[in-house]
């Protein structure tokens, strides 16, 4: 590691334990002051970033404010995550989620941000994993994709969004159970990841059923990885059906920084309870083949305690970085 590199950490580091000053009653009464930003790690157009959007339109009759959206990809949402740990607390600044990168990150490396950074307002949507391959792709089934990774093990590639993304390990997970070894190919986010799967440039990718089922056209979906077939996708078997036993999912939910005073946080759960429960939010999240799937903040972050436990044991057994 240069000097320079560990100077940045120990800045990084220095940054993250930096107390934050919570705002006063009479500012916490005014709130929202000026336009709520809600940071999301990854491109415009993705699936994240439509459902962040989404919220924020929703989200703003609800608070009385401006809501607006910014894009801050990299390293699978790190750079997004950390930037709002870091912030004010003080209700405007909040970040989208997507597990399991959002604890697996800091168990794979020294990142920007832990859990105990931030406050869970709500998880929102759920949408189960998938293989995907171009409709020309020799590999008409996920046993073939299979073979050919065995026979040749790490020539055939498998692209995802990042490092320990969820589509990234449901790859290491099929890789665990069934003994291929694929190359891993990393992309900032779903455009890139469907530009090079439609190019040709990978075998594989890890997109969920809902960005693939959306725009269809020349991807053939060999399998999915929801606890049960989707009813967007009846034709797709899960990959407990063709007999490998994982199951995952992106989970995208919204986070304030630890320390957002609590009449705020209320205030912000409150508004997500009547967004998940908003026809026209369900209407748009099913249009777009995906679910609605609310929990509240504290029993979120108290799963999400529990989750990360069995990811560090999962690392302990196969540290996917490396994969």
């Amino acid at each position: 590691m240069s000097v320079t590199r560990r100077g940045f950490l120990a800045a990084g580091g220095a940054l993250l334990a930096a107390p934050q000053v919570a705002p006063s009653l009479a500012q916490t009464a005014r709130w929202p002051e000026r336009p709520v930003e809600i940071t999301v790690g990854f491109v415009a157009g993705g699936a994240t970033d439509l459902d962040a959007r989404l919220f924020a339109r929703l989200l703003e009759p609800r608070i009385g404010g401006t809501v607006v959206v910014l894009n801050r990809a990299g390293a699978g949402g790190e750079v997004a995550l950390g930037a709002v740990a870091r912030a004010r607390p003080d209700g405007h600044s909040l970040a989208t989620t997507n597990m399991p990168g959002f604890l697996t990150i800091p168990i794979e490396r020294q990142a920007q941000y832990k859990l105990e950074d931030f406050t869970g307002i709500a998880n929102l949507v759920i949408d189960p994993c998938a293989v995907t391959v171009h409709e020309q792709s020799p590999y008409r089934s996920l046993q073939q994709l299979i073979d050919a990774a065995k026979a040749r093990p790490e020539a055939i590639t498998f692209a995802s969004p990042g490092v320990g993304t969820d589509d990234h390990l449901e790859m290491v997970l099929i890789q665990e159970a069934t003994g291929a070894r694929f190359t891993h190919v990393v992309f900032q986010g779903d455009p890139q990841l469907r530009t090079a799967i439609l190019g040709r440039q990978v075998d594989a990718m890890g997109l969920n059923v809902g960005p693939v089922t959306a725009t269809p056209d020349n991807l053939r979906m060999l399998a999915q990885a929801g606890a049960e077939r989707s009813r967007f996708r009846p034709d797709v078997p899960t990959l407990r059906e063709l007999g490998i036993p994982v199951e995952m999912a992106s989970e995208r939910g919204l986070v304030a920084p630890a320390g957002t005073p609590p009449a705020i946080v209320a205030k912000l759960r409150e508004a997500a309870a009547d967004i998940a429960r908003d026809p026209e939010f369900v209407r748009v999240l099913e249009s777009r083949f995906t679910f609605p799937s609310f929990e509240d903040g504290d029993a979120w972050f108290r799963r999400l305690a529990a989750t990360r436990t069995r990811y560090q044991e999962l690392w302990q057994k196969t540290p996917w970085s490396q994969r």
